[in-house]
């Protein structure tokens, strides 16, 4: 496999390549087409009567050739959106190797400041999310969005997860070619949560046999009748089945009215999820029994979608007002339209939901590949089955944290206790530490590599109190809201579901006895249920828990380090309880006190 940054580079190098010879053989189209049509007004302009024949000729040969062009013109066109799109994917990618932010949305609406998602920076600027996100759809943001508010939790569908990761990380021109397809078609064009409405509602057209011959009937009569007209000047039979036709439209006029509001201009999604199925479906799945199911459920899903993408295109013409009046008088488009996406929806309203669904999960795949492929340091961790919960980790630092900036540690919980109090001074790396590893578990039950030279563990919930706000309009003090935090945890350790609690300085809104009793006691409360947890505080008191409960507390810390007059910080984990005080040496650095 490449490596990411000559890779990025190469393609980047070709596309732009690419693109300029494509941009040069339009402006070379648009000669062309210019010169036709300059040549049909002279034609025309100096028509010789003695020789009609050539002129007619040349006229043909010309207005050909002008066609042709269009038509060539569509066609590079449709490249060159493709290039750019492509050009766009690889410098992205270089730029986020490079410490920059990434092009695509944030998940900034998914934020949720009572969970794990606030305190652990999952959604937002800068995020977990936006560091992963190379969807193009709705449905695989919300995929994305869904996988990493609930990630997996069961051994064989993580591992499942990291054979599929594998299998498409190893293809990246595949990968690129899929983002490239589905960004093609802008956001704003909407989502296809109107189609599926549209897939619950019942038929009224094609499900009626009596309605069916009716209209071929009442077609043929008009087609009929034109004749007539045309051969005999009678217009009164041809009248008649005008009315008719606009008696037995208007009939349906409700049912026509809504269906097309549920179906109305959803062509470029629907491409779009075509398209993006079409390479999905030339990808090497060997290797993953989660990608060749997904093959094999969107196998037929290409044409089909295309197909309802055609008829959805057939049924917006009736905005077409001429359209309209003429083709319902005489064809009965509207009713004829129906029909077909009634039948249609016969056919694949069972599939349709599942292939949408699929698209959600190969572009979540293709967001965890990517992180794959562009950091190739990390690696995949290991699941552990058994009574015991665990986790052990060398090597580990945070993934948002710029390679070049990344401190390891290792750390293991749950063999030689269940929780770790970690002590340490302001700025020394406590909450980050914590962090580290509620995002690595995140990611590794994701199925996706994480950050660490190597990483096993149990999967577990993720409980977190590590950020508190207070609110006005819930007239929420920040001591009470942090409370409401721990209360949630507890009840949620309470129903004995495996779990990782990190908590970061509780009680800070209270004095310094009543803060030490309520912290030991949390902690006593914890030990009491599957769990393991991450406790960091300033209160260097709750050390002696060790000693009181050996085997189940031990106590780590981050040591600032004072070089003179200079603060210092290695961000290295150390067993023990921190020594050095920091505030006070700040305090006095900057002439507070």
């Amino acid at each position: 496999m490449p490596a990411p940054g000559p890779y990025y580079e190469e393609q980047i190098a070709s596309y732009t390549t690419r693109l300029v010879i494509v941009r040069e053989r339009l402006f070379l189209l648009a000669i062309l087409r210019l010169i036709c049509f300059v040549g049909l007004c002279v034609a025309a302009y100096y028509s010789i009567p003695s020789f009609p024949f050539l002129i007619t000729a040349l006229a043909i040969v010309l207005l050909t050739g002008f066609i042709v062009l269009i038509k060539l013109n569509f066609r590079l066109s449709d490249q060159k959106a493709l290039l750019e799109k492509l050009l766009f994917v690889n410098t992205n990618e270089q730029a986020v190797l490079n410490n920059q932010p990434n092009g695509f949305p944030d998940g900034k609406d998914q934020l949720d400041s009572d969970s794990y998602l606030d305190d652990l920076d999952i959604f937002g600027p800068r995020s977990l999310f936006h560091l992963l996100n190379r969807t193009t759809t709705t449905h695989g943001k919300a995929r994305l969005s869904s996988l990493l508010r609930k990630p997996i939790l069961t051994i064989p569908d993580i591992i499942r997860q990291q054979q599929a990761i594998r299998v498409m990380t190893a293809q990246p021109d595949k990968r690129q070619l899929l983002t490239a397809k589905g960004l093609l078609v802008d956001e704003k064009e909407g989502n296809l949560y109107s189609l599926l409405d549209w897939l619950a509602t019942p038929s009224r057209i094609h499900s009626r046999m009596g309605m069916t011959i009716l209209r071929w009937l009442l077609i043929a009569y008009n087609l009929f009748c034109i004749g007539l007209y045309l051969a005999t000047d009678m217009y009164l039979p041809l009248l008649l089945g005008v009315i008719l036709s606009w008696i037995i439209t208007a009939s349906y006029k409700t049912y026509i009215f809504h269906q097309h509001l549920l179906i109305s201009k959803k062509q470029a999604i629907l491409d779009q999820y075509s398209s993006i199925l079409a390479v999905f479906n030339t990808m090497d799945t060997r290797g993953s029994s989660l990608l060749q199911e997904e093959q094999t459920r969107t196998g037929r899903a290409y044409h089909a979608i295309r197909r309802l993408s055609q008829l959805s295109a057939f049924f917006d013409q009736r905005l077409n007002m001429l359209v309209n009046i003429l083709l319902n008088s005489f064809l009965l488009y509207d009713l004829q339209c129906m029909a077909a996406l009634e039948k249609w929806k016969e056919s694949y309203k069972k599939e349709f939901p599942e292939w949408i669904e699929a698209v959600g999960n190969i572009e979540c795949l293709n967001s965890l590949a990517t992180l794959a492929f562009s950091s190739p340091s990390f690696t995949y961790p290991t699941p552990l089955d058994g009574g015991q919960l665990q986790i052990a980790a060398t090597g580990m630092a945070h993934p948002l944290i710029p390679a070049g900036e990344r401190v390891t540690n290792d750390c293991t919980i749950g063999r030689d206790q269940r929780l770790i109090l970690v002590t340490g001074s302001n700025m020394s790396g406590k909450t980050t530490f914590l962090r580290t590893t509620g995002v690595n578990l995140l990611l590794a039950q994701c199925g996706a590599p994480v950050c660490a030279t190597s990483f096993s563990f149990t999967p577990m919930q993720l409980l977190t109190s590590l950020r508190v706000s207070d609110s006005l309009q819930e007239h929420t003090s920040y001591f009470m809201a942090e409370l409401k935090k721990l209360q949630r945890i507890i009840h949620r350790i309470q129903e004995n579901t495996p779990s990782l609690v990190l908590i970061d300085e509780i009680l800070r809104g209270t004095n310094s006895d009543d803060k030490t009793y309520g912290s030991e006691q949390f902690i006593r409360k914890l030990l009491q249920y599957p769990c393991l947890s991450f406790f960091a505080t300033h209160d260097l008191s709750l050390g002696s828990l060790e000693n009181e409960l050996p085997g189940l507390v031990s106590n780590y810390c981050f040591e600032s380090i004072i070089d003179g007059n200079e603060l210092h910080f290695d961000y290295r984990l150390r067993q023990g309880i921190a020594r050095n005080r920091n505030a006070s040496f700040l305090m006095k650095k900057m002439d507070i006190i």
